[in-house]
């Protein structure tokens, strides 16, 4: 398979990586374990269609999130194709009052996938998990 990126190697052709998930999955077919976790329930985008299909984004979206962050420090190339901030615009949901929840709160759109996965979010330490141009537009 092609890399997404020339020279930035996805999490598909780690060989290590996909060594340890073949193992993984061995350990709990053997121990005869089973999940009981639901899967999350991530709310609705607000876009038509994202930037890349739905199965890449959940398979590769931290390689472009890393892409595009080496790409704007380094290089100071701003793409907004797989910018953060799009993503935040386009996945952030509003309460009742019509006010933007964080994608980082219990049940939203980052935090649901993360915390099923047991994956750590730092991104948000420094970037901001609301859109910042249109948090203050009524719905």
């Amino acid at each position: 398979m092609a890399e997404v990126y020339p020279g930035v190697p996805t999490v598909h052709s780690s060989p290590a990586r996909w060594l340890l998930a073949v193992l993984a999955v061995m350990l709990l077919a053997l121990s005869g374990a089973q999940a009981d976790v639901a899967r999350p329930q991530i709310p609705p985008a607000r876009g038509e269609q994202c930037v890349e299909p739905i199965e890449i984004m959940r398979r590769d979206h931290f390689e472009f999130l890393r892409h595009q962050r080496d790409q704007a420090m380094h290089l100071g190339v701003r793409a907004l194709r797989h910018s953060l901030a799009g993503c935040i615009d386009c996945h952030a949901s509003r309460d009742a009052q019509g006010q933007f929840l964080p994608v980082t709160a219990q049940g939203q759109f980052c935090q649901g996938c993360h915390a099923y996965t047991a994956v750590k979010i730092d991104c948000f330490s420094c970037h901001a998990s609301v859109p910042e141009s249109l948090a203050s537009h009524a719905p």
